[in-house]
């Protein structure tokens, strides 16, 4: 079939009479083909250029002002469920002596939400499949506010069994929530803004964790009457409830599924392929044997589950070498999310720039390395002020990197599903995060802080070594260049000066 043959009658009379000329104005230049980076080669961008003759006509893209109002309210619903993952670790010892419970019993409090993700994952990634992302976050905003109002019951001595369960609950909206920011930022957002969304979606997350280190410490001071404690509990617990009531009725209200028109080509192109097409097990199994996916599934879940370990056992770690300062605990953790929030924003402007996705994700990589073993060597030195510093430098490079692999995830596996490739990630991080918080707790009680934090640097570097082996096939942003290069190669020929189509393909390979 000739090229003509797929091309509207118009469109082939306009091709007719142009006859390739140069002299109709470019759309898209031989300067800016150079300047898109994707992949190792530039092998795949010919093939990409050669197989638009067999493309439909460009379709509709349009970006709504209403995604900033999705974007907003999937952020504060994460925030209100990571503020409940830390409400209890960051004042652990605190909780130790209310409930009567030992050091491992408080970090299951945490642990639990990554246990609960394992079981749950593969479900809810056929749910948000199936159902979208609408249905799937109002269920994990419902059980958030069920699991907050469970605790409201649990300010006493003998409620432990049932506090747990409430945090069981809120670790089953973790499930829902964790694989959603880069399926909405595909859905609703254009391609020079999708890994700043995606950012700003990770971005909801950690505020809650931040407030879930500066405020328990706060809300709960360290008295030692036990009926004055339990009054400081019962009005954090309050408090959260509150907060997660009040989102959950703007996620049911508010949030939409996705825009009428798809803000890009990609999306364009993906909202065309029928549900009968689309087997949930094969797209999993096309996961498992992607090579490069699978390598960033390993080094993703080994700087997470760090973070995890550091984020669940930062009040322990403090406590044995600064006794009494809970609350600077707080501000440390504090100190190691906010600066995390302004690398994880950067670090998405960055990748919409400069669409360098392994170059930046192995450089984040191993600049978390270098200060997490600065950390480790600085902990004990005496100084608070010195922790905090070392600290925001971990927390800039290691949280910054959250969004980093989901957004290059997407790329590896376009046109699975964003949040298949989510969970996937998710669901590596919580394996680790559960491995790494029992094996350093253990590390720590028998030989010290340093021990614990050397232990996680060694993973650390292998992590790194994962990701340097990942070939960067970035199939999302071919799948918007084709689009965009369409006109080019199968109608006008908008090119530099009197170079044929075949002509740019030559140029390009020098």
């Amino acid at each position: 079939m000739s090229v003509e043959d797929d091309l509207p009658h118009e469109r082939m009379d306009e091709a007719r009479e142009q006859d390739w000329s140069p002299t109709r104005s470019r759309k898209t230049t031989l300067g800016e083909f150079r300047d898109l980076y994707l992949g190792d080669s530039f092998n795949t961008l010919e093939t990409a250029l050669l197989d638009t003759a067999q493309l439909h006509p460009l379709m509709e893209t349009k970006l709504y002002k209403r995604r900033w109002v999705m974007l907003l309210v999937f952020s504060a619903c994460s925030m209100s469920n990571a503020f409940m993952w830390l409400q209890y670790s960051i004042i652990g010892d605190i909780f130790m002596r209310f409930y009567g419970i030992d050091s491992l019993a408080t970090d299951w409090l945490s642990m639990i939400y990554f246990l609960t993700y394992i079981p749950l994952i593969l479900p809810v990634m056929w749910l948000l499949d199936n159902r979208g992302i609408r249905d799937v976050l109002v269920v994990g905003s419902a059980f958030n506010c069920i699991g907050a109002w469970i605790k409201t019951s649990t300010a006493d001595p003998d409620m432990f069994a049932m506090t747990f369960f409430g945090q069981f609950v809120c670790s089953v909206a973790t499930v829902c929530i964790l694989g959603i920011p880069s399926r909405l930022a595909s859905l609703w957002f254009g391609p020079q803004e999708v890994s700043t969304a995606c950012s700003i979606g990770v971005l909801g997350n950690q505020m809650g964790i931040a407030i879930g280190f500066l405020v328990p410490p706060i809300l709960v001071p360290n008295v030692d009457d036990m009926d004055e404690l339990a009054h400081y509990i019962r009005i954090m617990f309050y408090i959260s409830a509150g907060v997660a009531t009040l989102i959950f009725v703007l996620v049911v209200i508010v949030f939409q599924e996705k825009p009428e028109i798809p803000p890009t080509q990609s999306q364009a192109q993906a909202r065309k392929v029928h549900p009968d097409e689309y087997s949930y097990k094969a797209s999993i199994m096309r996961l498992l044997c992607n090579k490069p996916f699978m390598l960033l599934v390993l080094s993703y879940g080994l700087n997470v589950g760090c973070f995890y370990a550091v984020s669940t056992l930062l009040n322990r770690m403090i406590i044995e070498h600064y006794p009494g300062e809970e609350v600077n605990a707080g501000r440390i953790g504090l100190t190691i999310v906010i600066a995390g929030m302004v690398g994880s924003l950067i670090c998405g402007i960055w990748l919409d720039k400069t669409k360098t996705y392994k170059q930046t994700t192995l450089l984040v990589y191993l600049l978390t390395l270098i200060g997490m073993l600065v950390y480790a060597f600085t902990l004990n030195l005496g100084h608070l002020w010195v922790v905090f510093v070392t600290a925001g430098v971990l927390g800039f490079f290691m949280t910054g990197y959250l969004p980093l692999g989901f957004e290059f995830a997407v790329e590896l596996t376009y046109p699975e599903s964003e949040g298949t490739s989510s969970g996937l990630l998710n669901c590596s991080a919580q394996i680790f995060g559960i491995i790494f918080t029992i094996s350093q707790g253990k590390i720590i009680d028998k030989w010290g802080t340093f021990g614990g934090n050397i232990f996680l640097c060694i993973f650390l570097l292998i992590g790194a070594v994962l990701t340097g082996f990942i070939k960067a096939d970035l199939r999302r942003q071919k799948a918007n260049l084709r689009a965009e290069v369409q006109p080019v190669s199968t109608i006008t020929a908008d090119v530099e000066g009197d170079i044929s189509p075949p002509e740019i393909l030559k140029q390009m390979k020098l």
